[in-house]
């Protein structure tokens, strides 16, 4: 009953005993109560500690005088009253500590009244901030998947949180790249993320990486082709409305994954006209390899496909070629 006062069983018994025999010896307790020296020296040395009992005034060794039980736990209450209130000041230094701290370093949510833009350096602090975003996400999160095929690591450690999303009944949209229906595991990641009730499409490319919760944040990745330069965590109702827009222009010219398009022998793929159209704008084949999500030597191997299609010994000869047979607008590329 008085181990919360630090008091264990056995020195409880023992605190009892002397309280019931004020003036028994401690080898009378010993006999008593069944127990060995050692056990009994342990007990009364507690009790010293505890200011429970002292030797007696008359310097008998084999006495101890034990104090008013009324006073004596009083003042052991007293003292675990002031422990506890050292403790709890100890607590609030240290909260104000780690707020200080978190205020310092931590990238937080944009501020009503500031800058609608928190610019989040490097990888770290990203991933760190998906983390919190996923936990307080609570109506609907918006994904452009980047990249093309996933890592079998990252699909496995997306699963988890994707399954928790949608069954706290938030709406998953992603839409990923026209490149991952030539990698079985990334299809079955969507199909099976498809199954428990997320919203899958692609797209031949895709500009940047972006995730949009609620109607109220988005994070767009600084450059999708250097992810050390980290991500901007946008809000404000105009900057959120116009990325709204963008992705749901997006996804209404996405398409669901299925069987593979069919096309006339003569006619371009959805992935080969997308690439057409980044050659016109003076893209690099590594550039096009990042929006299309393919290997260079595969953003390579489609641009020569595409001028043998073009009759064209060169990407200029290419655009205009393209725009002479119809594939490219009069007016020149589209951005």
């Amino acid at each position: 009953m008085l181990d919360r006062l630090g008091l264990d069983p056995l020195t409880e018994t023992v605190y009892r005993a002397m309280l019931g025999s004020p003036l028994a010896t401690p080898e009378e307790h010993r006999a008593r109560l069944g127990l060995t020296t050692d056990q009994l020296d342990r007990a009364v040395g507690l009790l010293r500690g505890l200011s429970l009992v002292r030797p007696a005034a008359d310097g008998d060794p084999q006495r101890m005088h034990v104090v008013n039980p009324r006073l004596g736990l009083e003042l052991l209450l007293a003292r675990q009253r002031a422990e506890l209130a050292a403790r709890r000041q100890r607590m609030e230094e240290g909260e104000a500590a780690v707020a200080e701290l978190l205020s310092e370093f931590t990238p937080a949510h944009p501020v009503p009244g500031e800058s609608p833009v928190v610019h989040l350096d490097g990888v770290d602090h990203v991933r760190d901030y998906l983390a919190r975003l996923h936990d307080e996400v609570e109506d609907e999160i918006l994904t452009f998947a980047t990249g093309g095929a996933q890592t079998e690591e990252n699909m496995r450690a997306s699963r988890p949180l994707n399954q928790r999303l949608l069954a706290r009944g938030v709406r998953m949209r992603t839409v990923y790249l026209d490149s991952i229906r030539n990698h079985a595991p990334t299809v079955a990641h969507v199909k099976w993320l498809s199954s428990i009730g997320g919203e899958t499409r692609t797209a031949p490319s895709l500009s940047t990486r972006m995730i949009i919760t609620d109607h109220r944040l988005a994070l767009v990745a600084l450059d999708d082709q250097d992810s050390s330069l980290g991500a901007l965590v946008v809000s404000g109702r105009g900057l959120i409305t116009a990325l709204e827009a963008l992705f749901e222009s997006v996804w209404g010219r996405a398409q669901p994954l299925g069987p593979a398009e069919k096309h006339e022998a003569c006619s371009l793929t959805r992935q080969q006209d997308e690439a057409l159209r980044l050659l016109a704008r003076g893209y690099t084949d590594e550039a096009i390899a990042k929006r299309l999500g393919v290997s260079p030597r595969t953003a390579r191997r489609i641009a020569t496909g595409l001028m043998g299609h073009l009759d064209a010994r060169s990407r200029f000869q290419a655009g205009v070629h393209a725009v002479q047979q119809g594939y490219l607008p009069t007016g020149g590329p589209t951005p």
